[in-house]
């Protein structure tokens, strides 16, 4: 039952060019967002088209393959667990991000 604590699978489309970092050693690191599409049928019966945007970081050698292989638009499959973290804007401001650390990709499509 471990194995399943804190999982996310997604699949969706790349919303932007991936942002890769590298970092000494040859480390990197790759940010991109993924919009997932649902739909219902609101009360009137009119249907609702839904999207969500997930926040997903990649090291390593996912990073890598994000790099050479991931576009915009590209739809990918991802399973991963879910962070989160904070940071201080320019304003002092304190932030909070929630992501989707890839543990998996897979590129699906053209």
């Amino acid at each position: 039952m471990n194995a399943m604590k804190n999982k996310v699978q997604l699949i969706g489309h790349v919303g932007q060019e991936p942002e890769i970092k590298n970092f000494d050693g040859g480390k990197k690191l790759a940010n991109l967002t993924i919009a997932t599409n649902d739909s219902y049928k609101n009360d009137k019966g009119e249907k609702v088209e839904q999207t969500e945007w997930h926040k997903v970081v990649a090291w390593g050698k996912t990073a890598e393959i994000i790099e050479k292989f991931v576009t915009k638009g590209k739809e990918i499959a991802i399973e991963g667990k879910l962070t989160h973290r904070s940071y201080d804007d320019k304003n002092g401001e304190k932030r909070y991000i929630t992501e989707v650390l890839v543990n998996e990709l897979l590129l699906l499509g053209k």
